[in-house]
């Protein structure tokens, strides 16, 4: 039978699959020896079951209540007891961490009659009721689903009346007459009375935490983190101690090293009586670590000697919580920090340098995702710029756009095409969604460890928390600067993740230091040196070549800078644009075969002159050119457009006969369908000459670069290959020009050419293909749309957050590779070109070359280079080096 629930002690800190990240080290701690209220974990596989049946779980129960008393007897009480009242805590706990996502109650036990013995057993009536208006307000908002704002309207109230902006400042009696309120409240929302019976809180509370891995926020916080769906998350019961006993208690979350800039030394925030939730919900501002030492040395010295002897035994940077119950230390929760980018590399190094761990494992604890938030732009630190408040720099970088001051404005306004920057007091997990769609964090309250900081590091969002100088009036949707201004929505800001910063107005931006170290740029700057010496080790273990798609010699040059290794994807039609477009009108009206070749000799010396010029920026590496690809149409006016025009010019009398001509021409090439229609191989095939003058153009370009002592590689793609007959015919034409070309110029070309592999059609026969075809790219964006039956530019605003919400999509199918059925037909047609020529050459030329996820995929299939944006290449190139070290 399946085992339902396990104590702490059972379980260690490699069991998150089963255990949560929560369960899993509160049971690494245990072995330890650590101080760890004793406790129990029902395991992810009790949430799945649960969620799967919608309800009782057979058997959990039972092992519940077994271990509860196993519990009762380590502690010498027993829950709700009305004497001497057991409490425990209930908290979620996924494999992945999901800060604030998912739900806790603490206090339960607590009810009308125990809440008089633990006043009398605490000899604190004012803790007792505290902790009871605590679980009134979670149990409330968290199980019963009361709107959590009337709860805090009526602790605000309270704290009016009583003159006082802090919840310090409330005594026993205002805690009781609360109590009242909040129950009220229940009883008003819901119909039923707070529940009195503390095996039936416990019962609820345990259903709470399961449902809530399907709320909303959970839901659309998995998505953002690419979090599997089918998890589930695990229950952690554990006995209750408290920080809230009066000022010799307290509540902290610390970090063995900043979590924002990856310094050594530990950083955290404490609170005096306090419970845990209130130092992660920013409602008062906290201490230092280094201010705890002097309210309480013994507590911060263990808490340290704790702390050192966790990064050890785990090799990383901790996160932990901990509660001090009247100068005694307890351990509430460690597990591998969340931190930003910036952190991330620069303790990877730090930690191979205090031999803590190899440089293997310093590449795979860093990421493409974070080296490309690296590389975004940072604040030009010689700009004018108006200081407004310094807060914490909780989330690194460059953030600016306009206040605003609740999600549901942020939301709105970043899909009108809006850059917005969320201002809060504090955040709370009902935020994300605005926190999602927002350039910034902005809060007034709260530290590093705040709700706001942890979510807006784990997504990359630039974040500035605890600015006390900020008055925030949510409600008058502004802020006013103490002393100064007044910001209002709609107003500019600009925030600055790194310094904590706050500035009127917009601040320009500047290239980020990894960019200018990529560029070539020597600096002295430990982060740079961080990111060269990771790139160095993945450069070391990659087996996967990256190239980079660059259709200009500017691009090229930059591309080479960032380490690409040739071009994968250089697309023609980019150089068709501008001017040229009536070189293109020219060929399509032509009459008869010369008016068309009369039109190609013009854009020939063009067109040699772009492919000199990138052959000359990659010399001796390899550059893949794709012949013309989309249909002809795009280089002509607008239907409806021209059509007007004439009809005009024909009203007024005026006559066009240009116009006329080119609008029959445009009508003649008009497709309901133009992406399936008559472009790629279809075209070259239609009009010979128009792939013959490329070819050319190509050869000519590598004789004249092979003339000035270069190294060309140049190679020729044809794009939208379904048959080899069609490959066949267009290959006998570029070969007799390649032909033609060397006898001209007494010179020996070595030009590759092969085809795109962007049809299905194409990846089944692709064993067929390969005896014509000198190597495969396979176009995964036109891949996917054939795949799936939908074009990208009409489907992803139409119905994909319909799809992300029934979880049909984690991410789109465009931005990351959908491997079972695009990377099914990518490994296969791989395999079958093999099977005929197998020196076949396989590359990728869509974006998802880009993505990390997907660039592990085409390194496990065997592709012999990816291609990319060069801004992405560095990111290619440190995932293709993890791939590896995975794999060992």
């Amino acid at each position: 039978m399946t085992t339902w629930v396990h104590d702490f002690g059972d379980g260690d800190k490699d069991q998150k699959d089963l255990l949560g990240g929560k369960g899993a080290n509160l049971a690494e701690m245990t072995n330890l020896g650590l101080p760890v209220p004793p406790g129990f974990t029902i395991t992810t596989e009790a949430c799945r079951a649960y969620l799967g049946a919608g309800g009782e779980v057979p058997g959990l129960v039972d092992e519940v209540s077994s271990h509860l008393a196993d519990l009762e007897r380590a502690m010498g009480r027993s829950l709700g007891d009305g004497d001497d009242p057991l409490l425990v805590s209930v908290r979620s706990g996924a494999k992945f961490s999901m800060p604030g996502m998912m739900e806790t109650v603490l206090n339960v036990g607590l009810n009308d009659e125990s809440v008089h013995g633990l006043a009398r057993r605490s000899d604190n009536a004012r803790f007792a009721w505290d902790s009871y208006r605590r679980l009134v307000q979670m149990f409330g908002a968290t199980v019963m689903h009361v709107d959590g704002e009337l709860f805090s309207r009526a602790l605000d109230e309270a704290k009016r009346d009583k003159g006082t902006e802090s919840d310090l400042d409330l005594d026993a009696d205002d805690f009781q007459r609360l109590v009242e309120t909040f129950k009220s409240v229940v009883r008003t929302e819901t119909g039923r009375d707070f529940p009195q019976e503390p095996r039936e809180q416990l019962e609820l509370a345990i259903r709470a935490v399961f449902d809530s891995w399907n709320t909303d926020r959970a839901r659309l916080y998995r998505r953002q983190e690419r979090i599997p769906e089918d998890l589930g998350t695990a229950v952690n019961v554990q006995a209750m101690v408290f920080g809230n006993f009066g000022m010799d208690s307290g509540s902290g979350v610390a970090f063995t090293r900043d979590p924002a800039s990856g310094e050594q030394g530990v950083y955290g925030d404490y609170l005096q009586n306090a419970q845990g939730e209130d130092v992660v919900a920013g409602i008062r501002n906290t201490v230092s670590l280094a201010d705890m030492a002097e309210i309480d040395r013994r507590s911060h010295d263990e808490l340290l000697d704790i702390m050192a002897r966790l990064e050890r035994h785990y090799r990383d940077m901790c996160d932990i919580e901990f509660t001090v119950e009247r100068g005694k230390l307890w351990m509430l929760q460690t597990r591998v920090g969340k931190r930003t980018p910036e952190a991330a590399f620069r303790i990877a190094v730090h930690m191979v340098d205090e031999g803590l761990i190899e440089m293997d494992e310093a590449v795979l604890r860093v990421t493409g995702d974070q080296l490309a938030q690296l590389m975004f732009p940072r604040f030009d630190a010689s700009s004018e710029r108006s200081l407004l408040a310094t807060g914490m720099n909780a989330s690194p970088g460059a953030a600016v756009g306009k206040a605003v001051f609740d999600s549901d404005t942020a939301v709105e306004w970043a899909e009108a095409g809006e850059d917005v920057i969320l201002v809060r007091k504090e955040t709370n997990p009902d935020d994300l969604r605005g926190m999602v769609a927002a350039r910034g964090i902005l809060t007034s309250r709260g530290g590093k460890t705040s709700h706001a900081a942890v979510v807006a590091r784990g997504m990359g969002r630039t974040c500035v928390c605890g600015a006390e100088s900020l008055d925030v009036d949510s409600s008058a949707k502004q802020f006013t600067v103490r002393g100064g201004e007044t910001v209002r929505e709609g107003d500019v800001i600009s925030i600055d993740g790194t310094t904590g910063e706050v500035f009127a107005g917009a601040v320009p931006v500047a290239d980020s230091v990894v960019v200018r170290h990529f560029e070539g740029e020597k600096l002295d700057d430990d982060l740079a040196h961080a990111v060269a010496r990771i790139m160095a080790h993945a450069d070391g273990a990659r087996r996967l070549r990256v190239r980079a798609n660059a259709d200009t010699p500017e691009d090229a040059a930059r591309a080479r800078r960032f380490g690409a290794q040739g071009i994968g994807l250089c697309r023609t039609e980019h150089m068709f644009l501008g001017e040229r477009r009536t070189l293109v009108e020219k060929l399509i009206v032509a009459e008869g075969d010369d008016g068309q070749e009369a039109a190609l000799q013009g854009l020939l010396p063009l067109q040699r002159q772009d492919f000199t010029e990138i052959l000359e920026a990659m010399d001796g590496l390899p550059v893949t050119i794709r012949l013309l690809d989309p249909p002809l149409h795009e280089f002509l006016p607008d239907l409806t457009d021209l059509s007007v025009d004439v009809a005009l010019a024909e009203e007024r009398g005026e006559v066009d006969e240009h116009a006329r001509t080119l609008l029959t021409h445009v009508r003649r090439l008009h497709e309901q369908n133009p992406m399936l229609g008559l472009r790629g191989v279809r075209l070259g095939i239609q009009i010979p000459g128009l792939f013959r003058m490329q070819a050319r153009a190509i050869a000519e370009a590598a004789a004249d670069r092979k003339a000035a002592h270069g190294t060309p590689r140049p190679e020729i793609m044809v794009p939208l290959v379904a048959s080899v007959r069609e490959l066949q015919i267009v290959r006998n034409e570029i070969d007799r020009v390649i032909a033609e070309v060397e006898e001209d110029r007494g010179v020996k070309l070595d030009i590759a050419v092969g085809t795109m592999i962007e049809l299905p059609r194409a990846a089944f026969l692709a064993d067929r293909i390969a005896k014509t075809a000198d190597f495969f790219s396979f176009g995964t964006n036109d891949l996917t749309q054939m795949a799936w039956g939908f074009s990208r530019d009409d489907v992803e605003s139409a119905f994909f957050s319909r799809y992300f919400e029934h979880g049909i999509f984690d991410v789109s199918p465009f931005e990351s590779l959908d491997q079972l059925g695009v990377g099914g037909m990518v490994e296969m047609g791989t395999t079958k070109g093999r099977e005929t020529r197998p020196d076949l050459k396989v590359g990728v030329c869509g974006e998802h070359g880009g993505d990390p996820l997907s660039v592990h995929f085409f390194d496990r299939v065997g592709l012999n280079y990816v291609s990319c944006s060069p801004f992405r290449v560095p990111v290619a190139r440190l995932e293709a080096g993890r791939s590896v070290l995975e794999k060992r």
